[in-house]
């Protein structure tokens, strides 16, 4: 699993994700890509078992490029505990994900192949994504 080698501080608040990403929202290593079309948390376990779900699919063909990180460390206090007694400790790390971020990038295949690796990586994942193109981003300039 992703997760940071080491951390300045290991408790965060839960945060707002409100607005579009505008950084990484462009196919920047890769042909094709998974871009998020909604806000949301997604943990190393789902991003994990995406890569796994691409990777087996294309065969060790192509390349894969993972555009996220886990970097925000999400608490959970121990079951049956009393209210109160301070927060809990680090029970699993998240990338927060805003819409229009690009996820995922995969080159060295067709696109039928790209098109079913990525759709095999979507079901992993919790929130609503699609699959786009470099075509896609060259035509409009950038934006999507």
């Amino acid at each position: 699993m992703l997760m940071p080698k080491r951390v300045k501080r290991r408790r965060v608040h839960r945060g707002r994700m409100k607005g579009k990403a505008t950084r990484g929202n462009t196919i920047s290593y890769g042909d094709f890509a998974i871009q998020a079309l909604e806000p949301g948390w997604i943990t190393s376990n789902q991003i994990e078992a995406a890569r796994i779900a691409m990777t087996r699919y294309i065969k060790r063909g192509g390349k894969v490029w993972i555009k996220i990180f886990p970097d925000k460390p999400v608490t959970q206090k121990p079951a049956e505990t009393r209210m109160g007694s301070g927060k809990g400790s680090p029970e699993y790390w998240v990338a927060v994900v805003k819409p229009g971020r690009i996820m995922f990038e995969i080159a060295g295949v067709s696109e039928e192949l790209a098109r079913e690796a990525m759709r095999l990586a979507m079901h992993k994942l919790p929130i609503k994504t699609k699959f786009v193109t470099r075509k896609d981003f060259e035509e409009v300039g950038g934006e999507s």
